[in-house]
């Protein structure tokens, strides 16, 4: 079949033995379409309209690389193939997991560095003094002073100054009206 990738209106009308009228109607439907350039493919006539009168059928002879599978040289090829295959995926594996080990490594750094950082401090109140570090050692007085009273206070926790939250009273919402037709108070 020695056919042309693309044709005219008028080339496709005289393939099919058909008017132009009746491709430039299939075209308007939707039937039939044309490329960016105005030219109907092959694919799409013979889609159409099937195969073109008094072409002869060409039988089609398979041009495949791989003609017999069983001989020797094709089944030495696979397992060649198949075995680099093997390979190149046994590398990407160990790239996957070298990935993931880095990636649990970095998860566990960032959840201790979560497990020691401070703890966030409360909006209301506000500490006196530091707080207790785990790794600090504790405080020894120094010759000539006396102990501190104990006031009822733990060493474990800051004294807590609580600080009172101002709150200012809202006034009524007024409406549009209200504004012009009302006291201001």
């Amino acid at each position: 079949m020695n056919t042309a990738t693309k044709y005219s209106v008028s080339d496709a009308a005289a393939l099919y033995k058909k008017s132009r009228a009746t491709l430039y109607k299939d075209i308007k439907n939707g039937v039939l379409s044309r490329d960016h350039d105005g030219f109907i493919d092959f694919s799409e006539l013979l889609r159409v309209y099937g195969e073109p009168f008094g072409v002869k059928q060409v039988k089609r002879i398979d041009t495949s690389p791989i003609q017999n599978q069983n001989t020797p040289e094709y089944t030495d090829k696979t397992v060649v193939e198949f075995k680099s295959q093997i390979d190149f995926l046994k590398k990407q594996l160990e790239k996957a997991e070298d990935r993931e080990a880095k990636a649990n490594a970095r998860i566990d750094t960032l959840l201790t560095l979560i497990e020691m950082k401070p703890p966030q401090s409360n909006m209301t109140t506000f500490t006196d003094q530091e707080p207790p570090q785990a790794n600090a050692a504790p405080a020894q007085p120094e010759p000539g002073t006396t102990e501190p009273k104990d006031n009822g206070l733990t060493a474990d926790e800051p004294k807590r100054i609580p600080i009172p939250k101002q709150v200012e009273v809202e006034p009524a919402k007024r409406g549009f009206w209200s504004r012009f037709f009302l006291p201001n108070g």
